[in-house]
C-alpha cells in the first residue's frame, strides 16, 4: 500500500508586491492599485522509505524564486476581451474603453491570462511551480495567493492517472 503525505509550505519568504488593476466589463475597471501578495502551496506526494516526500527545500527555494520573479511589477493581462495591449518602445500601452494607459516595459510583466485576479495568479504560478517540478512522487499541488487578509485564489494539480 502506498502512503501518502501532505506538506504545508507557508514561508514569509513567498510574497511579492505589484500594481494592477482588475478589469470588469467593457467600461469598468478598478483604479491602478498594489497588493502584497502572498503565496502557500499544500503538497501531496508519496512516502520514500527514508521518512520523507517531497523535499520542502527544493520546493521552498521554487516558490520563492517565482514570488522574485514579479516583486515590483506592474502586471498586465494579456488575453482580457476587453483591453488590447501595444508595445511602443520602451512602453506597454494598454487601451480600455478608449484611453491609453501606458507602462515601462522593463517595470511590467504580460501574463497569459484573462485578468490579474488572485484565481488566474494562482493558476499561473501553479503551472510555473508544477513546470519545474520533475518528481515522480508528487500526486498533488495546491497552490494559494492572497491579495489579503480573507481574500485568497487556490488552483489545484493532480497527477493523470
Amino acid at each position: 500500500m502506498t502512503r501518502l503525505t501532505t506538506l504545508h509550505i507557508e514561508k514569509e519568504a513567498h510574497k511579492f508586491s505589484a500594481a494592477h488593476y482588475t478589469i470588469f466589463s467593457a467600461t469598468e475597471r478598478e483604479r491602478l492599485h498594489g497588493h502584497n501578495y502572498f503565496v502557500s502551496v499544500r503538497i501531496v506526494a508519496k512516502m520514500g522509505n527514508n521518512g520523507f516526500s517531497a523535499d520542502y527545500n527544493v520546493y521552498k527555494k521554487r516558490i520563492k524564486a517565482l514570488c522574485d520573479r514579479y516583486d515590483e511589477y506592474m502586471l498586465l493581462p494579456e488575453f482580457s476581451p476587453y483591453q488590447t495591449l501595444a508595445h511602443e518602445g520602451d512602453e506597454i500601452h494598454a487601451t480600455f474603453d478608449g484611453t491609453v494607459l501606458k507602462f515601462r516595459s522593463d517595470e511590467t510583466w504580460v501574463l497569459p491570462v484573462a485578468n490579474v485576479t488572485v484565481e488566474e495568479l494562482s493558476h499561473l504560478l501553479l503551472n510555473e511551480l508544477v513546470g519545474l517540478a520533475d518528481d515522480p512522487d508528487l500526486v498533488e499541488v495546491e497552490l494559494t495567493v492572497s491579495s489579503g487578509s480573507g481574500q485568497a485564489g487556490s488552483a489545484v494539480w493532480r497527477v493523470s492517472e
